[in-house]
């Protein structure tokens, strides 16, 4: 190749790699509390809402069942997860299980297996991958980009005797790979959030008992962060119950955070970007355990106290005997963590966790002034309307996409006067299915589904 056409290639490289790094998807958190959680049934085989109206379960007669949820669509395509929930099973005669599934190709692919709580009394623990991605122990990894997903909840107990399982809430936040290895780390070190401490009952993982006390990490932050609200706790029941028979760990993350919800708390495994971001949690009145990894520690969690007048974050490290109030070299604690991609568990006392921020697809949003209504007709054949409204003069982009996030079309790409507009869209030559149409305008950005029927 001829020098300038290797520089003028070297030159499309680098602009191609700064477009796709510009391109990267938010993080988003979408979550269904008991209301929206049994609004949003599809398919339900035994289960039933109970009588104070707190929770799923099993129907009187029934010792087995089920329920489908409606598809659930996120406004930005995303290739990773992190699925937790919150529920009961008060013995090791009852469990439940959640499964989940994603778009693949026409269709979905088979149902995946999350997690279950509390025994694994089940005759087979279910598929755990497929051609397009696979749970790594207890989070999504897809192989491609989708912006679909469904959720099924299964409930076991030996009897109608015994007490059933419950489900009170399901949590799914997603991701974009890239983001994780694109962050600008000289500005999460000199991000200095402003002091605040968290004090709880210090807990040393290897003091609470000689044969597990190195692998329970993970339940003893967690009992630190129980200690911090004033529920009482014994860190080696806590542990104990928290270890999963299947995988054979005391860390599987929605195991940890459902096993909490058991003492109370409002609890999802979460992930942050930023120490502004968790410090943001904190001044909230929640708790933060870190999953964190090299160059402290392999793999450890250890619960985020708070921070320093000079913005220095401080933990409580369960690891070491003098882990009360830790200071760790900044760069290397950020490291740890916003390499590992910032995951922790998110707490709350219960009732005051963070509002889901999943919409309804019958729900008009407002943000300042700008209003994206849903397409009529619908189902549509093969053209259909789209109709939004501005109140001030904005640069506009309306697109649709296949339910892998793909786009199929843009409608709008332009600077446009206050009012009320119309676009068209035709489907001529698309598949049957579900299409998402999303408006962006400035920060504003909503996403809602159409779908065409052939």
């Amino acid at each position: 190749m001829r020098p300038r056409l290797v520089v003028q290639y070297v030159i499309l490289c680098l602009f191609l790699s700064h477009l796709v790094l510009a391109q990267n998807y938010p993080d988003q958190h979408y979550v269904l509390r008991i209301d929206s959680l049994f609004q949003n049934i599809e398919t339900n085989d035994g289960l039933a809402l109970s009588n104070d109206g707190t929770c799923v379960m099993l129907q009187h007669d029934r010792t087995d069942g089920y329920v489908i949820l409606k598809s659930q669509y996120s406004q930005y395509p995303f290739d990773l997860g992190l699925p937790s929930w919150n529920g009961s099973a008060p013995d090791t005669n009852s469990s439940f299980k959640i499964q989940m599934r994603f778009p693949d190709g026409t269709g979905w692919s088979p149902w995946l297996t999350v997690g279950y709580w509390k025994a694994n009394i089940w005759s087979s623990y279910g598929t755990t991958s497929y051609a397009g991605g696979y749970i790594d122990y207890d989070n999504v990894k897809l192989y491609s980009y989708v912006s679909a997903w469904q959720f099924k909840i299964m409930m076991t107990r030996a009897g109608v005797g015994q007490s059933s399982p419950t489900v009170h809430k399901l949590s799914f936040l997603v991701s974009d790979s890239r983001t994780t290895t694109s962050l600008d780390f000289i500005q999460i070190v000199n991000d200095k959030p402003s002091a605040i401490f968290i004090p709880t009952d210090f807990i040393y993982q290897y003091g609470v008992d000689p044969q597990i006390g190195g692998s329970i990490c993970s339940p003893t932050s967690v009992s630190m962060i129980l200690r911090s609200y004033n529920i009482p706790v014994d860190p080696l029941h806590f542990a104990v119950d928290t270890y999963d028979p299947y995988f054979h760990m005391f860390g599987i993350w929605p195991r940890v955070v459902q096993n909490a919800s058991e003492y109370g708390v409002d609890g999802a495994v979460t992930r942050y970007r930023s120490w502004s971001q968790a410090r943001e949690v904190l001044a909230n009145g929640g708790r933060i355990s870190m999953s964190v990894g090299p160059p402290l520690y392999s793999g450890h969690l250890m619960m985020l106290a708070g921070f320093t007048a000079n913005g220095d974050p401080i933990v409580h490290d369960p690891a070491r005997s003098d882990g009360y109030s830790h200071l760790f070299n900044k760069t290397d604690l950020s490291h740890s963590w916003f390499d590992k991609g910032g995951i922790g568990y998110a707490f709350y006392p219960a009732g005051t966790g963070p509002v889901s921020v999943e919409q309804s697809p019958k729900e008009e949003i407002v943000a300042e002034g700008f209003q994206l209504y849903q397409n009529y007709p619908n189902p549509f054949n093969p053209a259909t309307v789209i109709s939004y409204q501005l109140t001030v003069a904005s640069d506009v982009k309306l697109a649709v996409f296949d339910i892998l996030g793909r786009e199929v079309a843009v409608l709008v790409d332009e600077r446009k006067s206050p009012g009320t507009y119309e676009a068209r869209f035709n489907a001529s030559g698309l598949a049957s299915g579900v299409y998402l149409y999303r408006m962006e305008v400035g920060r504003f950005v909503q996403m809602k589904r159409m779908h065409l029927v052939r």
